[in-house]
């Protein structure tokens, strides 16, 4: 996979992100979960894998894996910038991600674009459950 697609950088290192910029880019496009720009640092270098486009300076995308680096995966936090959408960026990070994978089972839950995901491999399972334990963030 190219570093560069349509003059996006992609890089699977957190080094020189700017996260309050981070930030700022996600609430601006409505894809913000109240992480301050500390959490998303955290967030980011807790990952397996973590993976960040750009164009020039601006940070367009990016999303993460957790991973037991042996057989279970989850990707969360796949956003591109709604500005730089349907230009093959997605798929391109996405195909990233799934490279560092081989041999895991990857689940992702979203509750749209389906569609995209399903043209990448996954299959939808019906089943799931989640819990939140204590508060959101550890927010009172």
């Amino acid at each position: 996979m190219p570093n560069n697609i349509e003059g996006i950088r992609i890089q699977t290192s957190c080094e020189g992100v700017d996260w309050n910029a981070l930030r700022d880019t996600l609430v601006a496009d409505d894809f913000d979960n109240g992480r301050t720009p500390e959490e998303y640092e955290r967030s980011s270098r807790n990952s397996h894998i973590a993976i960040f486009c750009f164009d020039g300076d601006d940070i367009i995308g990016n999303g993460r894996v957790l991973s037991d680096g042996v057989c279970n995966a989850y990707i969360v936090d796949v956003w591109v910038r709604s500005s730089h959408r349907r230009r093959g960026i997605a798929s391109a990070m996405m195909l990233r991600l799934l490279e560092g994978l081989q041999g895991q089972h990857v689940y992702l839950f979203t509750d749209d674009r389906m569609e995209f995901y399903e043209s990448l491999g996954f299959c939808e399972q019906p089943f799931g459950m989640s819990i939140v334990v204590g508060s959101w963030l550890n927010r009172k």
